[in-house]
């Protein structure tokens, strides 16, 4: 199959041994029940073997349902698939699972979320610091606070178990492009300005900023945000970039390098419901910050 045949959400690339391994969110069960995980491999990012199903609840698995944007990382001699998962008997949150190969099956690798298990999670993404401690991003969802935070929690080496206590980075609300979602009284019913966050990456710059690409509501629809420390370092101070990085109706992506090293962003596009395809865009550096160099298309602004 080609690109254009996979309908997934928050696509993620892992690449591995000279292929890309795409993992993200099935469209047809993203918003209801749901059971499973899948992979794509490809040498060329344009044709894709699959779906390879990576993971699938057997019936012990605690969670049933809003099995969202899965992230394989390659570390210390293993897989870690990074997911969120829900159950209306227990909050929302990301649970890490492992395998030893990309394609899976993957298993849990502790007993829960990692996010705090009184807060309503979603969408954690690891970043190791440069002395190898590992950290996960995610979002605290509008259900427990409606201004949108992105916070940070240290997790434990091995990636078990968290470590202290979460931390703030920022709020969606404080971005100049984010905007309350327009549906969130019809399809949440929560009154009120309600803003989200979602879908955290991080890069780092050849000067040594700390740039977090990030998606949530923009004047026209789902958006993608960039916000960057002012220290290079997780516990600075975030700023956010007065325009959206990618302005309409696609947004949850993130960052790699091809096997020619060159750099690419990938996320959903479009934002309509079970419509959804991976979309490819070159990247480069511009200003000490980042540029999608797009090829024609249209619905991103640079």
């Amino acid at each position: 199959m080609n690109t254009a045949d996979i309908n997934v959400r928050d696509p993620y690339i892992l690449v591995h041994e000279e292929k890309y391994y795409l993992y993200g969110t099935r469209s047809a069960t993203a918003w209801g029940l749901a059971d499973g995980f899948d992979c794509y491999v490809s040498e060329d990012l344009e044709n894709w073997e699959g779906p390879i199903e990576v993971f699938r609840n057997n019936g012990d698995f605690w969670a049933d349902r809003n099995y969202w944007a899965p992230e394989c990382y390659s570390y210390e001699g293993a897989f870690y698939l990074v997911a969120t998962f829900n159950s209306e008997h227990r909050n929302m949150g990301t649970q890490i699972l492992v395998s030893d190969s990309p394609t899976g099956p993957f298993m849990p690798h502790s007993d829960g979320p990692v996010t705090p298990n009184e807060w309503a999670c979603l969408d954690g993404s690891l970043y190791f610091h440069k002395d190898g401690t590992p950290y996960m991003i995610f979002g605290h969802s509008f259900q427990d606070t409606p201004k949108g935070e992105m916070c940070v929690i240290e997790l434990s080496k091995d990636l078990r178990t968290s470590v202290g206590e979460p931390k703030l980075l920022f709020k969606a609300a404080e971005a100049p492009w984010s905007v309350p979602i327009p549906f969130a009284k019809k399809e949440f019913g929560l009154d009120g300005d309600v803003y989200f966050v979602d879908g955290p990456c991080l890069y780092r710059t050849e000067s040594g900023k700390l740039i977090m690409l990030w998606s949530s509501w923009g004047a026209k629809g789902y958006a993608v945000g960039v916000a960057y420390s002012d220290n290079g370092e997780l516990d600075g101070a975030w700023h956010h970039e007065k325009a959206p990085l990618f302005g309409e109706n696609g947004g949850h992506g993130m960052l790699f390098q091809t096997k020619e090293k060159e750099w690419m962003y990938t996320l959903h596009y479009p934002n309509d419901r079970y419509k959804e395809k991976p979309r490819f865009i070159k990247v480069k550096e511009h200003n000490n910050g980042l540029l999608l160099v797009d090829e024609g298309s249209s619905g991103f602004q640079q």
